[in-house]
């Protein structure tokens, strides 16, 4: 298992520790899951990609560690190019 902090936006703003695909994986090459695409029985062309989970990687394995409060959000867009001191 590999983890990682990450900031999601799911109905309330949270900071998760989530799984991470194994970046060594022989089967997907470390994205996490194999594309293969398809085309149209009747003509051959291309018509969209499949994309299928990897073994090495569970997406829904998530824990949070951090509810983000609703208050706490960057309310001015601007931004000062004074130092801090």
């Amino acid at each position: 298992m590999r983890l990682r902090v990450q900031l999601v936006h799911w109905s309330r703003r949270a900071v998760v520790l989530t799984d991470t695909p194994d970046p060594k994986c022989p089967l997907c090459d470390g994205d996490g899951g194999i594309s293969r695409d398809y085309g149209d029985p009747e003509t051959g062309e291309y018509a969209g990609t499949d994309w299928e989970p990897c073994t090495c990687w569970d997406g829904t394995r998530r824990w949070v560690l951090l509810p983000v409060p609703r208050w706490f959000r960057r309310t001015s867009t601007h931004y000062s190019d004074e130092p801090p001191f």
